[in-house]
């Protein structure tokens, strides 16, 4: 609709004798918008709402800002100012040279991946979260 408007209503405040905002305002709230809907409305196909909620572990895992980083040789990550200290893993011994990625969740809070498996999470601060199951499959 937004090129549609772009087209067509300068043509139609020209026409009307349209020259300010506020009466461009008035128009299109009191004229316009009820000439259009009347032209081109048509009822939805499906009356159902076509809202689907979102989980919000879903959204987190969206919304969250996702870096790349080298493990040290001190088996640690530098991000925004913290050093990470990576916990004993069953994974392997360490992850020194390993390629990771850090997320950082809408919450602040941090979690290191190692290709689909989770390796540790903090909070922002750098405190470490204690996992109760440490190895964890991405969501």
């Amino acid at each position: 609709m937004f090129s549609t408007l772009q087209g067509r209503l300068p043509k139609e405040l020209a026409l009307a004798g349209i020259a300010d905002i506020q009466a461009a305002n008035h128009f299109i709230a009191q004229t316009y918008l009820a000439a259009h809907n009347a032209r081109f409305a048509r009822p939805p196909a499906v009356e159902d709402s076509a809202f689907v909620a979102a989980d919000p572990q879903q959204l987190a895992q969206i919304l969250c800002i996702e870096e790349e980083r080298v493990v040290a040789r001190d088996n640690t990550i530098a991000f925004a100012r913290l050093r990470l200290q990576l916990p004993q893993s069953p994974i392997r011994h360490h992850f020194v040279k390993a390629t990771v990625k850090i997320r950082q969740y809408p919450d602040g809070t941090l979690a290191i991946f190692h290709g689909p498996r989770r390796i540790a999470r903090y909070m922002p601060d750098g405190v470490a979260i204690q996992d109760t199951c440490p190895v964890r499959q991405a969501a």
